[in-house]
């Protein structure tokens, strides 16, 4: 299957088989590296990194990728780059894809990674938007994937705030795999409407389903993953705060609703979690909220049911694979 030369912006541009192929190749590379083979395929070649939302896997991930196929990369931080500020979204992209085989971009709107791949040259990959985080779904359905034995079929619930990146490519990403999507939240956290019937839509070709409900038990029963992210992202405002955690709480994955999804179900997290204290963060929410943990109790992210460091490693090898297939 040849890929090159295409732009990774959301799962709604690839189908099903292109997805497996992804997967596939994230598993054979992830098996080279485990065996310490080479993957020298694109040496000479280098990547722009524009990161205008820092993280640690996103940016660790594609940096030892690029450097595992001998590429170059140039991390270009939120105050390293006049991109939108003193030069267009068009012209950074005319500059940097005349020096770059590649551009990556994690930040704001899905606008910006789309006007970069409308006038790079060269493929733009999808770090994180608002609306959408293709990597981070390669990664999650590798992990499914080595944890069940397949990707079809599998009962995937989402519980906390599903109107953003996170509960959007979930979505995507069940409905063009024959998975059955639940988000479990309150209405007000439900996805996009729009989005909503183009999945249903794919989930009637490739055999999965898309379920919305306010109802925990009916939401999570027979779950192959339990999975959640923040509720909120720091730097908002302590109303909005106040109002998600008033909202989501009942939503918060405990062992219980861990149980009651069923002896096989196992924890997913994109990360960072807030389970415990042991951070800034958590730090500020124990002294304005009063809780000890938010969106996953400290017990189930330290239990055996817990993937999420499998998750995490996969990130590398699936964005690997990105980067060797389209580049």
């Amino acid at each position: 299957m040849n890929l090159k030369g295409r732009n990774f912006l959301t799962l709604l541009d690839y189908s099903k088989e292109e997805i497996e192929y992804l997967l596939e190749l994230s598993a054979k590379l992830k098996e080279k590296k485990k065996k310490g083979e080479p993957t020298l395929v694109h040496s000479g070649k280098n990547i722009a990194l524009i990161f205008e939302k820092t993280s640690t896997r996103t940016r660790c991930s594609f940096e030892v990728a690029a450097n595992d196929l001998g590429m170059g990369s140039t991390y270009l931080d939120p105050k390293a780059s006049q991109i939108g500020k003193k030069e267009s979204i068009a012209d950074t992209a005319r500059v940097l894809g005349r020096m770059y085989d590649a551009i990556e971009y994690r930040g704001y709107g899905q606008e910006i990674v789309e006007a970069l791949a409308d006038n790079a040259g060269v493929p733009v990959l999808n770090g994180l938007t608002n609306e959408f985080h293709p990597t981070q779904l390669l990664a999650d359905m590798l992990t499914i994937k080595e944890k069940f034995g397949r990707i079809e079929g599998i009962k995937f619930v989402y519980m906390g705030d599903a109107r953003y990146n996170m509960g959007n490519s979930i979505m995507i990403a069940c409905a063009k795999m024959g998975m059955h999507f639940t988000a479990c939240t309150s209405k007000k956290y439900f996805p996009n409407e729009m989005l909503v019937r183009e999945c249903e839509r794919l989930a009637k070709e490739s055999g999965g389903s898309i379920t919305l409900t306010e109802d925990v038990a009916a939401g999570v029963a027979g779950a192959n993953v339990v999975y959640t992210d923040v509720w909120v992202s720091m730097g908002e405002p302590d109303e909005i705060w106040e109002e998600r955690i008033n909202d989501l709480t009942p939503y918060r994955v405990t062992m219980d609703v861990m149980n009651m999804a069923g002896e096989n179900a196992v924890f997913m997290h994109c990360l960072p979690a807030f389970h415990d204290l042991n951070t800034e963060t958590g730090r500020v929410i124990k002294e304005k909220f009063g809780l000890d943990e938010m969106e996953v109790t400290d017990e189930v992210f330290e239990s055996g049911r817990s993937v999420v460091f499998d998750e995490a490693e996969n990130r590398m090898h699936t964005i690997k694979a990105v980067m060797y297939a389209l580049i």
